[in-house]
């Protein structure tokens, strides 16, 4: 496979299956139970800002449990998709919000870096960005019981659980974007199921079952998905035969700057070396 031009993202997702798996697990009743625990996190987290916003966006959250949360925080917030296509823009006027939200929606996306950026611009001078995405070791374990099955079975592994970003790249990003005071932390959400047929029927009910662009395009065989469960209860299960599944939550947040944020130290400004300090928690007499 040819690598894109240097301004264009590597496609991994098709964001068009993403959308249409979206709607249909719509239509079977979504499984909503981490999106409920984020639009609850997240409201406590916002409730922690010692400040009133007044326009606020919800960037791509599939569903509307995060407005409904932060209803009668900020003065007006407005949902907003994110676009199928990779090149064309957020709808964002720069300067326009002083609040920006999104929940587990920004690992699903090809170009990270480039919403970002544009969330930043958007932001007016001190708004705040505050997000949730699926990241870190989420789903290892079915990641690990796929590969070991389709390697015993069919000689060889393809690409089945997406990537996901760990908090550092996560940091680096934000800082990257322009954010100041940017902060990063994890939520490990650890859910327990009767069987791995189980959580598929979840990732099926979240919209979240395989997107990659370079995803196997024929059907498994039904003997690989037999043994990938096996192998998931032989490696992945409590003492009471049930099976654990991992989901790290990461939660992001960044400023636009603005003169009244807290600035770091210019270099050389300190008024104690590092050894004066050491010595005089030893000897506080001196």
């Amino acid at each position: 496979m040819t690598s894109p031009p240097n301004n264009i993202p590597p496609r991994l997702f098709d964001r068009a299956l993403l959308r249409a798996r979206q709607d249909r697990a719509a239509r079977l009743g979504p499984a909503a139970f981490l999106l409920d625990r984020v639009a609850e996190d997240m409201a406590e987290r916002q409730h922690a800002v010692l400040r009133e916003f007044s326009d606020g966006i919800d960037v791509g959250t599939p569903g509307d449990q995060v407005r409904a949360a932060l209803s009668g925080r900020v003065q007006r917030l407005r949902a907003m998709a994110l676009p199928v296509s990779d090149t064309e823009p957020l709808a964002l006027e720069p300067g326009s919000v002083d609040l920006a939200v999104s929940a587990l929606a920004l690992h699903l996306v090809n170009d990270l870096p480039g919403v970002m950026a544009q969330i930043r611009r958007a932001l007016k001078p001190d708004g705040l960005f505050l997000a949730a995405m699926i990241g870190g070791e989420t789903l290892t374990e079915l990641r690990q019981s796929f590969a070991a099955a389709e390697s015993e079975i069919e000689g060889g592994v393809s690409p089945r659980v997406a990537p996901f970003a760990d908090l550092r790249d996560i940091g680096a990003l934000l800082q990257r974007a322009g954010f100041a005071l940017p902060v990063t932390d994890v939520d490990r959400i650890v859910v327990r199921y009767d069987n791995a047929f189980a959580l598929m029927q979840d990732l099926r009910r979240m919209g979240t079952t395989n997107i990659l662009h370079e995803r196997r395009r024929t059907p498994s065989r039904r003997a690989t998905f037999v043994r990938m469960a096996q192998i998931y209860a032989e490696r992945f299960s409590d003492p009471d035969g049930r099976i654990r599944a991992t989901f790290d939550v990461v939660w992001l947040s960044g400023w636009a700057p603005h003169e009244s944020q807290q600035k770091p130290l210019k270099p050389g400004s300190a008024k104690m070396s590092l050894a004066e300090a050491v010595n005089k928690v030893r000897d506080p007499k001196t």
